[in-house]
């Protein structure tokens, strides 16, 4: 369990950093009054946060399926 736990962890970090490095990306100044005011980042860090979250669960869901699909042929 703690393995699991730690994986857990470590992918739901990645996904966050991951989303924000993609989001460094997007020109979100057009939608922005002030784009590099602490608003801006906090927005950038809240849609990390959020599209990181929603990507890692994936990942770990599909993780989690594929190893319980092994029971069912054993």
């Amino acid at each position: 369990m703690g393995i699991r736990g730690l994986l857990s962890a470590a992918v739901m970090l990645l996904s966050v950093y991951l989303a924000w490095v993609v989001l460094q990306e997007l020109k979100l100044d057009v939608f922005l009054k002030q784009p590099k005011g602490r608003r801006a980042v906090m927005l950038r860090l809240m849609l990390a946060v959020a599209i990181g979250y929603l990507f890692s669960r994936f990942i770990l869901d599909y993780w989690e399926w594929s190893t319980s699909l092994r029971l069912l042929v054993e």
